[in-house]
């Protein structure tokens, strides 16, 4: 393939090529994940998980099945943006001097500017063919709150958001998209909610944290007859909804003849990399040769590291114990992390199903510092003209590293990330970059160890 050729550096699909089906990675486990469990250790009851999940929803978190049909209103949504294009970073092989082969996978056209819709529509979707008209969720760098609202008022629900205080105070914009959207939004912790009350009583200058927002979310869903949550990573139900952006591309890549040794994704609660890599794992599981020596790298950053440094054992999915335990990667259901720009990768846990393909050494984990981040969003900024995401820039910067080596080794190899949405709403965190301000932190082992002290005791 001609490093020049105009073909080679943005692959289209038409629209009526837009997936049908999403896929389900849960059915080519090598054993079937571990059921959630209520308070007393047993798996939760259906009946209680549906005080905050419709039973449509809830019948996805739990399938087997490999395959799940997309609504056609769904995809038809889907349509304003998808297919997303799959683009060949040439400019940015030649700044890297590498024989190797990048592409990445344009999320950030959607209306939000990121991959967070293709979640948020079926949810809401799905709510609105439930009968409900009310959702309240959460949100870190504001990605998914700007989803879910966008969302919200496609199918006439009503959206209210809890946005991470740190966020809420570093993304303006993106909490004017929301409303823009008609949703409300509140800094978390927030006095609206006793989760939240109680967190500022113990810290009245709270940056708050994902797993906090969550739990305030999900305290007002579950005391309100008319509200469910709606949950924009982590879940089965949403990777699965993610995995539109892998079926694409592995039709793109058919376009033109390749496959991809190595797929990279940034990973917080883990839904942009299981998105992008779990079609390819369907590869290696049906024993397709191509994918025999096929590498998914999660990045994550190493002020929170869950799935470099965390336990794998049960744990809350948000602060206050709210949620159902899930058997996954996590820090401690009551980790604070620092308050660094990457928002969405601030997250205590990760999917259940990433940690267990984690477990069994089919996905490697890969932990990066903040300012190498930045570093490598501008590299690519300046080779290929967009401007990352911070969340997107730790893809990025395992993506630059992977082809660094290949400089040295001399190898081909074709890599693949997600690029997972824009920054334009993100340049306050850039400006700190190039004054100076920021900072890396590598979170202490002892604050770690304290927060995994406080895991709930199972069995």
């Amino acid at each position: 393939m001609s490093q020049t050729s105009s073909q080679s550096m943005r692959i289209l699909l038409d629209q009526s090529e837009i997936p049908t089906h999403w896929y389900n990675v849960a059915a080519d486990l090598s054993t079937p994940p571990a059921p959630p469990l209520g308070p007393d250790g047993k798996p939760v009851s259906v009946e209680k998980m549906a005080e905050i999940f419709p039973m449509n929803i809830l019948e996805q978190e739990m399938s087997l099945e490999r395959w799940l049909p997309i609504p056609e209103e769904v995809r038809q949504i889907y349509a304003l943006w998808r297919p997303a294009p799959l683009c060949r970073a040439t400019r940015l092989e030649a700044m890297l001097k590498t024989p190797a082969k990048i592409f990445y996978k344009n999320e950030s056209v959607s209306p939000a500017g990121s991959h967070k819709p293709n979640s948020a529509v079926a949810q809401a979707w799905f709510n609105h063919a439930a009968g409900i008209r009310r959702m309240t969720t959460e949100t870190g760098a504001g990605q998914w709150g700007c989803s879910l609202a966008f969302a919200g008022q496609m199918f006439g629900i009503e959206v209210r958001i809890y946005m991470v205080r740190v966020s809420y105070d570093q993304k303006p914009f993106r909490r004017s998209m929301m409303r823009t959207w008609g949703a409300e939004v509140f800094a978390s912790p927030s006095e609206l909610t006793q989760s939240g009350r109680m967190a500022l009583a113990q810290d009245p200058n709270s940056e708050g944290s994902l797993g906090l927002a969550i739990s305030e979310a999900v305290e007002e869903a579950a005391s309100r007859a008319d509200t469910t949550y709606g949950l924009g990573s982590v879940l089965n139900h949403v990777v699965l909804h993610q995995t539109i952006i892998g079926l694409e591309a592995k039709k793109q890549f058919e376009k033109i003849g390749l496959y991809p040794d190595i797929i990279i994704g940034p990973c917080g609660g883990g839904s942009s990399f299981g998105g992008i890599a779990f079609p390819f794992l369907a590869d290696r599981a049906a024993g397709d040769k191509r994918a025999n020596n096929l590498r998914c790298i999660a990045v994550e950053p190493t002020s929170c590291p869950t799935l470099t440094r965390g336990a794998y054992a049960y744990d809350f999915g948000d602060a206050s114990g709210y949620t159902p335990m899930m058997k996954m990667f996590t820090l401690g259901h009551d980790f604070m992390p620092p308050g660094i720009h990457a928002g969405g990768l601030r997250y205590h846990g990760a999917s259940p199903l990433i940690s267990q393909l984690v477990r069994e050494k089919l996905v490697e984990p890969v932990a990066v510092p903040q300012l190498a981040t930045f570093e490598a969003g501008t590299q690519f900024a300046c080779a290929e003209g967009i401007i990352p995401a911070p969340e997107s820039c730790h893809a990025i910067r395992a993506a630059i590293d992977e082809a660094l080596r290949c400089r040295e080794t001399g190898e081909e190899k074709v890599i693949l990330f997600n690029l997972t949405g824009h920054g334009h709403f993100d340049m306050a965190a850039y400006d700190r970059y190039f004054s100076g301000a920021l900072e890396d932190y590598e979170y202490p082992a002892a604050a770690i160890a304290a927060s995994l002290a406080h895991l709930p005791k199972v069995g």
